[in-house]
């Protein structure tokens, strides 16, 4: 099996991407199992720069992860594909997560704090932020009309990607995805100055 995934992360990279984003015909490729309902941007779309908070309150936007690809997730603690998916973004967040590369879960609506860490304990989810959208503003502001809803941002903060339902983000699939998208900021990051 770890033969496999060499060979799919060695795809990904030999059909790369840019700084500016993925080829979108390369990452059709990659698209396999429930990433096939990954739907790519036909341009990257600019997001809307609505605040949010993390657990202790503190206004946040997305365009502080500028500088890395972004996968802004929005669930909430009632929501049973949301709880599905989120030991996979733990997983995709731990392995690839640094630099280039980012898993943002954002709660919508009313998910309580002490809930969200019970869920978290239960699920065993070590490696995903808790940030809170309680008013729902960013998710209307985004067009999330259900849950969950997955939007992957270019580095400059950008719509390039979006999802609506569960998806199995640590897939071999969905690594070599976002191996496709960050493959050049990764060595743009590495390169000597």
């Amino acid at each position: 099996m770890r033969w496999f995934i060499s060979v799919v992360l060695y795809t990904a990279l030999v059909l790369g991407a840019n700084a500016q984003g993925a080829d979108p015909a390369a990452i059709a490729q990659l698209r396999e199992g429930s990433m096939r309902k990954l739907t790519l941007a036909e341009s990257p779309q600019p997001v809307p720069q609505v605040a949010f908070t993390d657990a202790q309150g503190r206004e946040l936007h997305l365009g502080d992860w500028s500088g890395k690809h972004v996968l802004v997730n929005f669930w909430a603690t009632w929501c049973a594909p949301c709880r599905k998916e989120l030991p996979a973004l733990d997983a995709l967040n731990r392995d690839l997560g640094g630099e280039t590369f980012e898993v943002v879960t954002i709660a919508v609506g009313r998910n309580p704090l002490p809930a969200i860490e019970r869920l978290f304990s239960e699920l065993g989810v070590e490696h995903l932020p808790v940030y809170l959208d309680t008013r729902m503003e960013l998710a209307r502001a985004m067009g999330v009309l259900g849950l969950p809803v997955t939007v992957i941002l270019d580095p400059q903060g950008r719509e390039i990607a979006r999802m609506t339902g569960d998806a199995e983000w640590d897939s071999d699939s969905a690594r070599a995805i976002v191996a496709a998208l960050t493959a050049d900021a990764d060595s743009a990051v590495q390169a000597p100055e």
